[in-house]
């Protein structure tokens, strides 16, 4: 099968679908594979080589910069984890889903996803104050994102923020032909 256009457009969507799928995981079981990262992170080469991403530039959407971003977010959210401020699924996902979006969206997908966050965080708090009725109660993951102190699925507001700022990048543009 030879590579085309539409191949490319085609797989251009499989970061998204992803990144659907682990913001589901998290909400559903407040984990978030390490597969997923592991395969975000590894697919991204061979999709970013058929778009046509040169390997190692000094150009902002070179592939080897593009995992440069996802080392940094790695390290950072490292030391958020240390410090209990975020899950391991979610560091690992953040920096994965950053090797995506690279330099140029950095800042805007940690400000969407900060920002997702927080009204994720203000919604929880607000839903454990009230009482739910017992048939959601039974249902285990709705039980558990109730719990008054409980974690919160920051995976979901990382992966909706990765939708967001991924049709602004270098590389999805390029694949739609923008």
């Amino acid at each position: 099968m030879a590579i085309t256009d539409s191949n490319v457009r085609f797989l251009i969507f499989f970061f998204p679908l992803i990144m659907i799928f682990a913001a589901c995981m998290d909400l559903f079981t407040m984990r978030i594979s390490n597969w997923i990262s592991i395969v975000l992170a590894m697919g991204f080469l061979p999709i970013a080589l058929l778009d046509g991403l040169p390997f190692w530039s000094l150009a902002p959407n070179s592939i080897a910069l593009h995992y440069a971003c996802g080392l940094l977010i790695l390290l950072v959210t490292f030391v958020l984890f240390a410090f209990g401020k975020i899950g391991g699924g979610d560091a690992k996902l953040a920096a994965s889903s950053a090797i995506w979006i690279g330099w140029e969206g950095l800042l805007d997908y940690l400000l969407v996803a900060s920002l997702l966050g927080g009204v994720l965080g203000l919604f929880f708090l607000a839903a454990r104050t009230v009482a739910l009725p017992i048939f959601l109660l039974n249902q285990p993951w709705i039980a558990r994102l109730h719990e008054p102190r409980g974690p919160l699925p920051f995976g979901v507001a990382l992966g909706v923020g990765a939708i967001i700022v991924y049709p602004q990048t270098s590389m999805w543009l390029s694949a739609m032909g923008s």
